[in-house]
């Protein structure tokens, strides 16, 4: 039994970029970067199905919730924060 090969996004990116580009073969691009052309071609159809997402203001959304729950954790933080300091100061004046 063979182990599965693990692809770095990185990778995966460079290899699809010149699937799009359409220059070379799916079969040329196999060769070049040893990786089957069925892989190729499934990156390539998610890459351009996801493509889209890249564009929809569903994605402005999401990144607006995202930036809403950041701010609203960092003032959580700071205010636990505040009130360990005061905890602190507390105890040290009991003991």
């Amino acid at each position: 039994m063979t182990k599965r090969k693990r692809f770095s996004a990185n990778f995966k990116a460079k290899v699809t970029i010149e699937a799009l580009k359409e220059q070379q073969t799916l079969s040329g691009l196999s060769s070049k970067f040893g990786v089957h052309p069925n892989q190729i071609g499934q990156w390539k159809k998610q890459a351009i199905t996801e493509m889209e997402s890249l564009f929809s203001s569903s994605r402005v959304k999401k990144e607006k919730e995202h930036q809403n729950l950041e701010s609203e954790l960092y003032r959580q933080i700071g205010q636990l924060k505040v009130e360990i300091d005061w905890l602190k100061k507390k105890h040290s004046v009991y003991t």
